[in-house]
């Protein structure tokens, strides 16, 4: 594990918990997505970026946490408890799921992680007298103030996000990471030297699901109310693939990095585009990709050729 990413990833987590002392609704909000989204992008790496499997699963993933909690909370037990149920929950899924999608690579593994999530969609829709159906759940108020409710979910997605980063950071330095970059780079040639390729890819897989399921979860309360349309909407997985695209797949910092830069786009053109912005976020990422084929993670790269240039 390297002590210089943890020591910054501190100081970070340091400065993060103090956003909520600037006591603006407004930011809390801004500030509570970009950590779930963080989490995301984290969680999306593990197969993703790590093992080089392009899932489109995450909005499954996320909406299984989503319903998972709501569910158990319906029987009267507690928020706190609820997400790890839905982190359990998810995680067994993917674990099961990997063994069969798994063996498919390619456009036909990304394309059945996106059946999988339409089917999961599929179910809640159609069985109302559980999930609701097209009416969605409501979830249980506190009986705290708004103001306090938005500081706690705050930090508690900043929790998630930051033991998804020290897993990823636990993940890199193992032998499970290192065979999840040979798996990425030849995963034929990673099975003939004895790496167990299905067991690993099947374990970044349940660490990809638990996580996610896990922001699913703590979504649905701070939200207090969800839908299918909402929890399953394919964006999610969209967006926390182009995320850890534009911080660099399969890196360390990549997904945080990512996050940030997407999000901060996001609200710049929602801000001065707002009849053009779905079109124009897109083109302007489309762009990045296009010229940062290794993300911004890149950049780093190309300063250092430059320096070398000068001298």
């Amino acid at each position: 594990m390297k002590k210089h990413y943890l020591f910054w990833a501190l100081i970070v987590v340091l400065l993060l918990a103090t956003v909520p002392l600037l006591e603006s609704n407004y930011i809390l909000r801004i500030g509570t997505t970009v950590l779930m989204y963080m989490g995301l992008a984290l969680a999306w790496n593990f197969i993703g970026g790590f093992a080089g499997y392009p899932s489109f699963g995450t909005a499954g993933f996320f909406g299984l946490g989503a319903y998972t909690s709501a569910l158990v909370q319906a029987q009267g037990v507690a928020p706190e408890i609820s997400w790890i149920f839905a982190a359990l929950m998810g995680g067994v899924f993917a674990l099961l799921l990997g063994f069969a999608l798994l063996r498919l690579r390619g456009h036909a593994f990304a394309i059945a992680t996106l059946v999988v999530a339409e089917v999961l969609r599929e179910i809640v829709n159609g069985w109302t007298d559980l999930t609701g159906g097209g009416m969605g759940l409501n979830l249980a108020f506190s009986s705290v103030s708004p103001e306090a409710q938005a500081r706690y979910y705050y930090y508690c997605m900043l929790v998630l996000a930051a033991i998804a980063f020290l897993t990823t950071c636990w993940v890199a330095s193992n032998k499970l990471g290192f065979g999840l970059r040979c798996i990425k780079q030849n995963e034929d040639a990673a099975g003939m030297v004895g790496v167990n390729t299905t067991l690993y890819k099947t374990i970044a897989f349940a660490i990809s699901g638990f996580f996610i399921a896990a922001a699913g979860g703590i979504y649905a309360n701070w939200t207090g109310y969800i839908e299918p349309a909402d929890v399953f909407d394919i964006m999610i997985s969209i967006k926390a693939i182009v995320m850890v695209l534009l911080g660099g797949v399969g890196t360390l910092l990549g997904p945080v990095v990512g996050t940030l830069a997407f999000l901060a786009l996001d609200e710049l053109v929602w801000r001065n585009l707002l009849e053009l912005h779905t079109g124009t976020l897109g083109l302007l990422i489309v762009i990045l990709v296009l010229y940062l084929p290794m993300g911004l993670a890149s950049l780093r790269g190309r300063f250092k050729t430059l320096e070398r240039a000068k001298t």
